[in-house]
């Protein structure tokens, strides 16, 4: 029986035998792919000798990473607008495609709008243009391989996510060959679509590539944190758009302007780094820096109450947080996690309320009923903060917003945090909307748990214990002359005589 040919050896067969070898022998070189690859400063392309600085980098930054062995290349790209993103993206799937037999992958944008009139609109385009685009079909949703013994193995989906049904990026496995995953305008792809996409990382003997790229329009989640507490294992770059060279530069220069060189707006559309802000952002990621940085005197506000708040587990995965709040001070002061006998969190609470001295304690009504039930059997005269109760403020919707808004005020002009991460992440995670129709058109709302949840964010209770500090106006019932608060001039960062209580059950 005669052996049957691969791939390889069929196209060998025909006139292109020169083009196959010479594509194989660029598997590890983008950069030289792109300048091979289009006829660059001809027709549609004549006013153009090749990529731009930025992009060239970019390509040779992938190439140098294919050379380890082992490495899965993660690039996360943060830019302002029309710098030439879109082209790079569709570069990178016709090199990944057309440089390595059976390559997979998948990209997905913000939405389905960006991601079929932007991102697949771009790719459209560079596959007319491309030198060996016979060798593809190219569809509203893929892009595959012409041999049908290929198709199913050697192709690109463009795929819209939803994190209700995330298989298509959990299914992303492709043992020996070549996998690539693309998130375009990555800020807002919430992190359920992160999570599972990290599984596609765990295949041996694979070529593994992973490209995010976006405006950086929020200072939280996965985009952000690539340049952040990730940021070792990403390669990372931040554009500037006055630095690509097909933008406009007089229309930059009137944003800068008009807005300033540190405003959010030109941070986010020009200089490609996160905002102080994001756009729905209702805590400002600056505010909580100052906070957990600043430093306080011992003494400082001893003659300020001291208020516990306490905000009850919203879900069987989250903790139960219990803060308390001195004047510009704020402590955490235990977090429980699966205890579900109200009258052990009541005895916790009872103690700590006798320990500090507080002079009030909060407890937030949704979830709490049973802890204030049990602190009544225990002479405690605690109180319940209903969440959705009626605001001191007539332009927020809600209790919650106004002591969250308290708190940011608070935040703002000088309040202490602990340098602990979860706390910084619960304050600045939640974004905040304007009631648009009914009754209570025009009021600021807080993101509720259950949104946050959706967006796959944990429930932000560390934040919410502490904005209970701000329920009503509390009169120290003496003088602390021993307050448990103290400040770490050495560090710069606040600290306390008494460590937090941890206790899980």
């Amino acid at each position: 029986m005669a052996k049957r040919k691969n791939t390889v050896e069929r196209v060998a067969d025909e006139p292109n035998v020169q083009l196959i070898k010479d594509m194989a022998s660029m598997s590890k070189d983008p950069y030289k792919w792109v300048l091979y690859s289009f006829d660059w400063g001809k027709g549609e392309l004549s006013d153009f000798t090749g990529p731009d600085e930025w992009q060239k980098n970019a390509l040779n930054d992938i190439g140098t990473g294919l050379k380890t062995i082992g490495q899965v290349i993660q690039e996360a790209t943060a830019s302002g607008h029309g710098i030439g993103k879109s082209a790079l993206v569709a570069w990178i799937i016709l090199w990944a495609l057309s440089t390595f037999e059976d390559t997979k992958g998948i990209v997905t944008a913000n939405t389905e709008t960006q991601l079929k009139t932007k991102t697949w609109a771009e790719l459209a385009k560079w596959y007319r243009l491309f030198i060996a685009k016979d060798w593809f079909e190219f569809t509203a949703t893929a892009i595959y391989s012409k041999d049908p013994e290929h198709e199913k193995t050697w192709r690109l989906d463009m795929v819209a996510w939803s994190e209700h049904k995330t298989e298509a990026f959990a299914g992303m496995h492709n043992k020996g060959k070549r996998i690539v995953i693309i998130f375009d305008e990555a800020s807002a792809i919430p992190d359920p679509i992160w999570d599972v996409t990290q599984g596609a990382l765990t295949d041996e003997n694979t070529e593994i590539m992973w490209f995010v790229f976006g405006n950086p329009t929020r200072n939280t989640g996965r985009f952000c944190d690539c340049f952040g507490k990730n940021r070792h294992r990403w390669t990372t770059r931040q554009i500037d758009s006055r630095t690509a060279k097909m933008t406009n530069k007089a229309q930059i220069q009137k944003w800068v302007e008009d807005y300033g060189e540190d405003s959010d707006y030109v941070r986010v559309r020009v200089r490609g780094v996160f905002p102080n802000t994001s756009d729905k952002q209702f805590i400002p990621a600056n505010y909580v820096e100052m906070a957990r940085t600043k430093s306080i005197g011992v003494y400082e506000y001893q003659f300020a109450p001291k208020i516990i708040g306490v905000d009850p587990a919203w879900g069987g995965d989250d903790e139960i947080a219990i803060m308390m709040r001195q004047g510009n001070c704020s402590r955490l002061l235990a977090k429980y996690r699966g205890i579900k006998d109200d009258m052990v969190i009541a005895g916790y609470v009872a103690k700590f309320e006798d320990d500090e001295q507080a002079d009030a304690v909060f407890i937030d009504l949704g979830y709490g009923t049973g802890i204030y039930s049990a602190g009544k059997q225990l002479g405690r005269e605690w109180i319940l903060v209903p969440f959705g109760g009626a605001s001191t403020n007539p332009g927020l919707l809600n209790k919650r917003t106004d002591m969250w808004d308290q708190m940011k005020q608070w935040l703002k002009n000088g309040g202490t945090i602990p340098n602990d991460p979860v706390l910084c992440g619960d304050l600045t995670a939640p974004e905040y909307y304007v009631v648009m129709r009914g009754p209570q058109t025009g009021k600021v709302n807080l993101e509720s748990k259950e949104d946050m949840k959706a967006r796959g964010l944990p429930s932000p209770n560390r934040a919410d214990a502490l904005a209970l500090t701000f329920a009503m106006p509390v009169r120290a019932k003496k003088n602390h002359s021993n307050p448990s608060f103290s400040g770490s001039q050495s560090t710069g960062t606040l600290e306390f005589a008494k460590g937090t209580v941890d206790i899980f059950a």
